[in-house]
């Protein structure tokens, strides 16, 4: 990781809530409403955004912990947007606090954890 990374840097990520995104179509409930595991990917596609320019050739990140509430409903046609903020970087341990909005309300907030990684070892080690 390039070490100009620091607390605070932002990272954003927004989708349409589509019938393929609906608590109905993933088998997370029965309403055509955005799904929450429609939800938490979109927030940590949001927190990979915020780091990936500083990322070095052969890096990533996964995912290791996310602790997410979905407080409010979204339906068809609705833009979400998931705005993550770096908080802590402890090692290879990273942590975002993120929050989700649908036209400028609150739909959902996370705290995400994130664990640095050499591609090539990991996918070694995980094959």
């Amino acid at each position: 990781m390039k070490p100009t990374l620091e607390i605070g840097q932002i990272g954003t990520a927004e989708v349409e809530v589509t019938a393929a995104l609906t608590a109905e179509a993933m088998g997370s409930g029965s309403l055509p409403v955005f799904a929450t595991p429609a939800l938490v990917a979109l927030m940590e596609k949001a927190a990979c955004l915020a780091i990936a320019s500083f990322l070095d050739d052969g890096e990533t990140t996964v995912g290791t912990k996310m602790e997410v509430e979905h407080t409010r409903a979204s339906g068809l046609g609705h833009r979400i947007e998931a705005r993550a903020e770096l908080q802590v970087i402890d090692g290879r341990r990273l942590a975002f606090s993120i929050t989700a909005t649908d036209n400028g309300n609150t739909i959902g907030s996370a705290h995400h954890e994130r664990f640095l990684v050499d591609v090539e070892r990991f996918m070694k080690k995980n094959s």
